[in-house]
């Protein structure tokens, strides 16, 4: 006899990578940093590209004010680029979902901008560790990456994350981890540029998210419950009740 359409299939076990297809904000990002990072290559002999639109605090108080945006899209080698855009899919994807296209963009930038101004602001302490922050090019998206994280761990706080491809932390645990590390990291000598960009993009996002009309748990819970309806919605083919004009079909099941 065959089976029920409305009967659940058999319960198994299924193993997936990643959090599917790309959104479209995400896709657009992704292309417009492989179109960059492509540019940036074919024009290198004769174009100081990073030179140009790379985050140079220095050149950005004398007026490169773009700067603070367009570092978002250079990258310094493949595997940089790479492994950014993985954690942008990755991490970034159901967050979309979540909060629709036009939150998410603004958030990004957001985060990415906030990781810039981070920067600005150390380049001007007077200790020389920052100090020589102000000569020094930033570029790629970690900032705002890093910032995506700390949204994906207040949503999915108990999803365990390989931190460094390794290790099974929950996501809440495993971004503690990244921001402390970021913390320490940019008091130090090597490495201080990146890892401050890091810690800037974390504590933009936190702000972001903490400085909305409802507080950042309340706003985390709405949004999560939301979301869970409009999937259940899309599951069950839900349509809203009533009748238009251009719909004579619309019906509720």
């Amino acid at each position: 006899m065959p089976r029920s359409p409305y009967r659940p299939a058999p319960s198994g076990i299924s193993y997936s990578f990643g959090p599917g297809p790309m959104t479209p904000v995400i896709k657009a990002i992704i292309i417009t940093n492989i179109v960059a990072f492509v540019a940036t290559w074919l024009l290198s002999p004769s174009v100081n590209v990073v030179g140009l639109l790379g985050l140079q605090p220095t050149a950005v108080f004398h007026g490169e004010i773009w700067q603070v945006v367009t570092y978002l899209f250079l990258h310094a080698g493949l595997w940089h680029l790479v492994f950014n855009m993985l954690a942008l899919w990755m991490f970034g994807v159901e967050l979309e979902r979540i909060w629709g296209s036009q939150y998410f963009l603004k958030y990004y930038f957001v985060c990415g901008v906030g990781a810039a101004a981070t920067m600005l602001v150390l380049s001007l302490v007077p200790v020389p560790i920052f100090r020589a922050l102000g000569p020094a090019i930033t570029v790629g998206a970690s900032g705002a990456i890093y910032g995506i994280l700390l949204a994906y761990a207040l949503y999915f706080p108990n999803r365990p994350i390989l931190l460094y491809l390794l290790f099974p932390v929950p996501a809440r645990y495993a971004v503690m981890i990244m921001g402390g590390i970021a913390l320490f990291s940019s008091f130090q000598e090597a490495g201080g540029t990146a890892h401050s960009a890091h810690l800037g993009g974390l504590i933009a996002g936190y702000l972001f998210l903490r400085g909305g009309r409802l507080h950042l748990l309340s706003e985390v819970q709405y949004r999560v419950a939301k979301w869970r309806v409009n999937r259940i919605k899309r599951r069950f083919d839900v349509y809203e009740g009533g009748r238009r004009a251009n719909d004579v079909d619309r019906r509720v099941h």
